[in-house]
């Protein structure tokens, strides 16, 4: 099983290869996914930035998410990091993106969206869009720690296509 440094570093390579540009929207993971990338060496030629929105205002302000969609939906909902998502891709010089917003406890969980609850949207300037929820066990280093992982994972995942950035 790679590491972090591994994960990323492969992105990076594939990224650099198809003349790509990542950027992140983070909120519960609180730049970890952009820590992992930034502590490779010269990964600022593949990654722009890292928006670190936590709050609902710094999701509005800083990425353009609606008030509307946080009220009907809130924080952590797939219309959320879907508007998130796509808001990183505006804001910046970013070619994909990933967005995560969700419940790393230990408190603040409901009996909807249980404590380990992430939502997570992928996108990229040409149209590719994917959104998933996941449940992740464990205390919050755990559940965030999971989360970082499966969001370089899957964009990994989707670099190495065939057709990746389609």
């Amino acid at each position: 099983m790679q590491n972090l440094s591994e994960l990323s570093t492969q992105l990076g390579q594939l990224l650099l290869q198809g003349d790509q540009v990542l950027v992140t929207a983070e909120s519960c993971t609180g730049g970890g996914v952009a820590t992992a990338i930034t502590d490779i060496a010269g990964s600022s030629v593949w990654f722009d930035r890292a928006f670190i929105t936590y709050s609902n205002d710094a999701k509005m302000e800083m990425l353009g998410v609606r008030a509307e969609t946080l009220g009907q939906y809130g924080a952590v909902s797939e219309a959320v990091v879907i508007e998130m998502a796509q808001g990183a891709l505006s804001h910046s010089n970013g070619t994909l993106s990933v967005a995560i917003s969700g419940i790393a406890g230990p408190g603040g969980g409901s009996e909807d969206k249980p404590v380990g609850t992430v939502c997570f949207a992928w996108a990229s300037s040409v149209g590719w869009q994917k959104v998933e929820t996941c449940l992740f066990a464990g205390d919050r280093a755990a559940v965030r720690n999971q989360a970082v992982w499966h969001a370089l994972t899957t964009l990994l995942d989707h670099v190495t296509d065939e057709e990746p950035f389609s």
